[in-house]
């Protein structure tokens, strides 16, 4: 099926030998003190480099440029294959440019995760849904490389496979797998870390927008349990993170928006008015490329949304959860 509207930056969103893993319980405190290191990298370093995404047969290459200066982050990435888009982030306000349709769309980075500043700082409760192993290093991108693999305990999840840099702890390559199936994978084909950045390689100057038509992607923030739209029991290792308000692309009104996660996967519910002129929206599950899935189901005149890196059996149980609030 025809995927359907989603928030642009969705688009954007939307190998040394391998030695022996270690007794769980070392290599759980071992993996644990990794991912720790994931999360907090991308706020210690700066990089440059250029990186490749691959899944369902699709390979998509950008160049990331990132800069920290004290409590700051600067961030450029720049598709280079397909539909042009360049993403400017500074701290929590991000612009996309989209020059094939002369747009800038301004929005607050909320759950944003592009690689390879993918992962929040875990929590325990990581325990609960994951078995985590240390396993090899390997050699990504020039750079010493540890893998760890966090392994789903149940069929609500994918696995995951990170390589880090030893000297930086900054994410070299990550794979999210179903099985032993690699469902999709970001990993750095070169990159320079800790260098000072020039600034001409995170300047938007040379982008042209005079007659591009500028779209403010509002966020208004809420209280948790302030929507109408709330949720039933949720499938095990899922938390509600947020609820928000929000304008998104191609959307003349506001959409309520519930954001989910289990530490490592994210779900997102848009929930929207289906107008009486609107075409009745098609419920089912609908394609979507990696390891996103989304699922779709009217409720009350509603469309509701559901959006995330888990798989269709989980993505339907936590959009069938949706209810409306008397």
């Amino acid at each position: 099926m025809k995927n359907p509207a989603l928030p642009v930056f969705l688009l954007l969103v939307l190998t040394f030998q391998a030695v022996g893993a270690e007794p769980q319980s070392q290599s759980y405190a071992r993996a644990y003190d990794w991912l720790q290191r994931i999360a907090e990298a991308p706020r210690q370093q700066n990089y440059h480099g250029t990186f490749v995404y691959y899944a369902d047969g699709h390979i998509e290459t950008s160049q990331i440029t990132h800069r920290v200066d004290h409590d700051d982050e600067y961030d450029k990435i720049e598709i280079l294959d397909g539909m042009a888009r360049i993403v400017y982030r500074y701290n929590d306000e991000m612009k996309c440019y989209m020059p094939g349709s002369k747009k800038v769309y301004t929005e607050t980075r909320w759950f944003r995760k592009f690689f390879p500043d993918l992962l929040p700082h875990p929590t325990v409760r990581i325990r609960d849904n994951y078995k985590m192993e240390v396993d090899g290093q390997e050699r990504i991108a020039g750079h010493d490389a540890q893998m760890i693999k966090l392994i789903p305990k149940d069929n609500l999840r994918y696995g995951h496979k990170f390589w880090i840099d030893i000297d930086s702890g900054l994410l070299l390559k990550a794979a999210v797998t179903d099985k032993e199936d690699i469902v999709e994978q970001y990993a750095f084909a070169q990159l320079k870390i800790g260098k000072d950045i020039d600034e001409e390689l995170l300047s938007t100057e040379s982008i042209s927008t005079q007659n591009w038509k500028q779209v403010d992607l509002t966020t208004e923030h809420l209280d948790k349990g302030e929507l109408k739209w709330q949720l039933e029991e949720l499938p095990a290792g899922f938390e509600k993170l947020a609820e928000m308000r929000r304008k998104l692309a191609g959307k003349s009104a506001m959409i309520d928006h519930i954001v989910l996660s289990d530490d490592i996967a994210t779900v997102s519910i848009f929930i929207e008015p289906v107008k009486t002129d609107d075409t009745p929206p098609v419920p089912g599950f609908y394609s979507s490329r990696g390891a996103i899935n989304i699922y779709v189901r009217e409720l009350e005149n509603n469309k509701i949304t559901t959006v995330g890196e888990v798989p269709l059996n989980t993505i339907k149980l936590i959009g069938d959860a949706v209810f409306a609030r008397k």
